[in-house]
């Protein structure tokens, strides 16, 4: 038998160490992580601010914009104090994002509805007024649209001027500067009016349930000829925009124009103008409900996130006469409100 010497018995013990990963151990960090949509954004920044204001003991919570896909990208990247503790959403999660956070061990995830807000889709101050329906939008902005004298046919998008829709509309060009893909506003607008005004067509809306794949790309491609245009940037970006085009129409959340009504007008969509009253009773179309996320193993490593997730569905914030309403928000009904109060408290998991 081959002894083996005390200097080798070290050395293979060193190579071992050296070789086996190293994990370390994330500890808490001292402030709250919150990412995600631009709409949501302005919200949870009040929220931070008013957060840290009750409770000194906690630094403000840092609130970055980088819209609702990205920013559900980062949430469900991992558990650590590397990633982000919420994720702010104009729109729900989605059953692949929920199935990537479980994939990174974000395994639990709690889902609270903050309230309403609507798409609006609006001229500068001073430019023609629109009255428009979810179907002549559909028309105005997809990529490929029934062929007018061929049913069951579809064509490249032959519309150019709004009046080549509907004789009543303006004899304008069609030019729509609307957020690009990344943002939940422009899911919520394929959803709730691009496939809303396609399926108006019987024979598309019978497409969902043979072919879904082409169902979805009928319905929600945009057209690439310049009639529409991508605006990754900010909504400040899109108003400078519409400055130097005086017929251009833009999308745009009601929020975002409650806040500059000196600029900007609102198109009647279905014939209603978008209002707290419309959005909130349901009558304008075109509404949404607005979430953000909770990653629950980061209830006890983001400092004070429970008393923020408190903050934000209090009655001085998300009430009728609650400071968030002042920026725009469309509350929620007395029973929605109390459900939430409810969720946020019990923070049960998130099931798609």
């Amino acid at each position: 038998m081959h002894k083996v010497s005390t200097a080798a018995t070290a050395f293979v013990a060193l190579i071992a160490i050296l070789c086996t990963p190293i994990v370390r151990a994330e500890g808490p960090r001292d402030f709250i992580s919150i990412v995600g949509s631009s709409t949501v954004f302005p919200f949870a920044a009040t929220v931070a601010e008013r957060f840290q204001r009750a409770h000194p003991q906690f630094k403000t919570p840092i609130v970055e914009s980088n819209g609702t896909g990205g920013g559900f990208k980062l949430f469900c990247g991992g558990v650590g104090s590397q990633y982000p503790d919420i994720a702010n959403a104009s729109r729900r999660m989605k059953a692949s994002e929920l199935e990537t956070c479980v994939k990174n061990s974000v395994k639990e995830v709690a889902e609270i509805k903050i309230g309403y807000d609507g798409i609006t889709i609006a001229t500068r101050k001073g430019a023609p007024a629109y009255a428009l329906t979810r179907k002549e939008l559909y028309l105005a902005v997809a990529k490929q649209v029934p062929d007018p004298n061929d049913a069951g046919t579809l064509i490249a998008n032959p519309y150019h001027n709004w009046s080549d829709i509907n004789a009543k509309l303006p004899k304008q060009p069609i030019q729509i500067y609307g957020p690009a893909p990344n943002h939940g506003t422009r899911d919520a607008f394929a959803e709730l009016v691009m496939e809303a005004g396609c399926t108006q067509y019987a024979w598309l809306k019978s497409l969902q349930d043979v072919d879904e794949g082409r169902y979805k790309r009928v319905c929600t491609q945009v057209r690439e000829d310049g009639a529409w245009t991508d605006v990754s940037e900010d909504y400040a970006m899109i108003v400078g925009k519409l400055t130097t085009n005086a017929h251009a129409l833009a999308v745009f959340t009601f929020s975002y124009l409650d806040q500059n009504r000196d600029k900007l007008v609102a198109a009647e969509i279905d014939g209603k103008i978008p209002t707290f009253t419309t959005i909130g009773d349901g009558s304008y179309t075109i509404s949404r409900p607005l979430y953000f996320y909770v990653k629950k193993a980061h209830l006890n490593m983001a400092a004070g996130l429970r008393d923020y997730i408190a903050e934000f569905v209090s009655d001085k914030a998300l009430g009728a006469d609650g400071y968030l309403v002042d920026k725009g928000l469309i509350p929620l009904k007395p029973n929605e409100a109390n459900a939430v109060r409810k969720d946020a408290t019990d923070l049960r998991n998130l099931r798609l």
